[in-house]
């Protein structure tokens, strides 16, 4: 059992992780880039979503993909900020923010956000830190080596389970030293982000390890690069694979946050694992 607190909101976590609706307002995502580009055909979908049982709402505005083009923080901001106001008024879901620049998490947390969701682990912006502090947001630290731009320019580990749990410890002690109370962590390996496909492998199977450090663990791998590469399938044909992925998590209580474009069929797998796993404990 693992709580998470956001502001004045605890999300309690048991056998069955939590799903987090992905809403990319942008153009370019490796997935769905500008099908909800549109403030109302996000809000729309968010709100479809939350309808098929997400538990949270991932809004982001700015692709992560690797060799995505940066965003202007002004654009950025155009495009998240009155989807989260909408998405607030409209849902009693947790929203989330997708993004490493402290102003567009500010105005999203000011608007009724919850959640910062940064891919540099607060460490991207200087401001960050400070944001999420004064707003009690909770937040993700995910591991990424470079940017989005560079990450998959050969990236090499010694040992990347090493590297990536060491990473979580240095930087969840230095967040917690500027005032963010541990309570409200979340851990992200970053799958994709900065990997191969055998490192990504690698540590799926041992995403269990992470489960000493005490904190949640929030894992996407929905539509992912390595998923298509093994099955030989594009973005919109990964779903099996993207399940197969966060039922093996499931199954060794390695993960309690899965991130998910398809929310009803992940909602669904996840719940009815669990109710098997309860069954077969009682």
């Amino acid at each position: 059992m693992h709580e998470w607190h956001l502001r004045d909101r605890v999300l309690t976590i048991g056998c069955r992780p939590l799903v987090m609706g992905i809403v990319n307002v942008t153009p370019d995502s490796f997935s769905d880039g500008g099908r909800y580009l549109d403030h109302a055909a996000a809000i729309a979908h968010g709100l479809k979503l939350s309808a098929d049982g997400a538990d949270i709402l991932d809004i982001g505005g700015e692709s992560t993909r690797p060799g995505a083009d940066v965003v202007s923080p002004d654009e950025e901001l155009r495009r998240v900020v009155p989807v989260v106001e909408a998405l607030v008024k409209q849902s009693a879901t947790p929203i989330s923010v997708d993004t490493s620049k402290a102003e567009v998490a500010r105005r999203c947390l000011e608007a009724g956000a919850l959640i910062v969701n940064d891919v540099t682990a607060l460490a991207g912006d200087p401001a960050m830190l400070a944001t999420a502090r004064e707003h009690q947001a909770g937040v993700v630290l995910m591991h990424m080596r470079g940017t989005p731009r560079n990450m998959q320019q050969s990236p090499h580990y010694d040992d990347v389970m090493a590297d990536i749990t060491r990473f979580f410890m240095e930087r969840s002690a230095a967040v917690t030293r500027q005032g963010i109370d541990a309570a409200r962590i979340a851990l992200d390996p970053g799958i994709g982000f900065g990997k191969t496909g055998p490192h990504n492998m690698e540590i799926l199977a041992r995403l269990s390890e992470f489960q000493r450090l005490g904190r949640p663990v929030c894992l996407g791998v929905s539509r992912k690069a390595f998923i298509g590469k093994i099955l030989e399938r594009p973005p919109g044909e990964r779903l099996p694979g993207s399940l197969a992925a966060v039922l093996f998590a499931q199954a060794n209580k390695a993960v309690q946050i899965v991130r998910a474009h398809d929310v009803r069929e992940t909602r669904d797998a996840v719940s009815l694992f669990a109710a098997i796993q309860e069954r077969s404990l009682s």
